[in-house]
């Protein structure tokens, strides 16, 4: 099942065509998506950019053309490591900012056109690597040819490639087995539902507040004066430093949207999600 796919079900569900998500997961993944729904497809951007949590099995000995157990095999090799500890020595490199070059199978782009359908028609074009952080990696245990794997990473990072990486440092090859996503920035596991129980009624007592949701970033306070002009599209002044970007609330903690520092001491309104009248009878003066 694609994100595409899982996006599609949710808006048969729900009976809206504003559904987005803030994550592709590959084919082979499970795990936790996080799906904005009406006024929220506008944060999706803003969750994108978070930080994801994996874990992995990674099939050593193993390469394919799509990085994955999915793809066919192009090479194999019977030199798997028997110590944990060599795979741990090997994963240390990969901790930091790396280059990884997106894989064929994928969905970026180049000149237009994606990589998964010029791969399937049997070409391959040069790709420019990208920079991402893998932020913590940690081996759970190996049971050859299988060794398993908890990665926290930046968005853009594909564990496909780190696999496909990992097994060339050690020697033998790899290949992703299995994928789960286990957090999408502050987001766990424990807060999602399966996707079967979507409905109407779910997704109002499993949605997320914004505040929550976005707990990474920072936020800043309006007064009720202040709040008026941001809801207005109007910038404002807070006389401090704004960090940028930042979650924009009211004093009744209320979330009101995003905004970004324009130039010193003045918040500019960047997405206003809500609605001042509506705020107003529910918080009266």
């Amino acid at each position: 099942m694609t994100s595409h796919d899982v996006v599609d079900r949710v808006r048969k569900a729900l009976r809206t065509r504003k559904v987005g998500h803030a994550g592709t997961l590959d084919p082979l993944a499970t795990g936790v998506m996080v799906v904005c729904i009406g006024k929220a497809t506008r944060l999706s951007g803003y969750l994108t950019c978070q930080s994801k949590r994996y874990t992995t099995r990674i099939r050593l000995g193993v390469e394919t053309d799509t990085l994955d157990a999915d793809g066919t095999v192009v090479r194999t090799s019977e030199d798997i490591p028997t110590s944990v500890d060599e795979i741990e020595r090997a994963a240390q490199s990969f901790i930091g900012l790396i280059e990884q070059i997106p894989p064929m199978f994928s969905a970026r782009k180049v000149n237009g056109q994606r990589l998964h359908r010029l791969a399937r028609s049997g070409r391959t074009v040069h790709r420019e690597p990208r920079q991402v952080e893998i932020h913590d990696l940690r081996v759970l245990g190996l049971e050859r040819p299988f060794v398993d794997l908890d990665v926290k990473c930046s968005k853009g990072t594909y564990i496909r490639s780190l696999a496909s990486g990992l097994g060339d440092v050690i020697g033998c090859g790899g290949s992703v087995e299995a994928l789960r996503r286990t957090e999408s920035g502050s987001i766990s596991e424990d807060a999602c539902i399966p996707l079967d129980e979507v409905t109407e009624a779910t997704a109002t007592q499993f949605s997320i507040d914004p505040n929550e949701a976005l707990a990474d970033i920072p936020g800043v306070v309006l007064t009720d004066d202040q709040a008026e002009r941001f809801c207005h599209g109007n910038e404002v002044d807070l006389a401090r430093e704004v960090p940028t970007p930042c979650r924009v609330n009211c004093e009744h903690g209320a979330f009101w949207g995003m905004g970004k520092s324009e130039e010193e001491g003045w918040l500019r309104p960047v997405c206003v999600l809500r609605d001042l009248e509506r705020a107003r009878e529910t918080h009266p003066a």
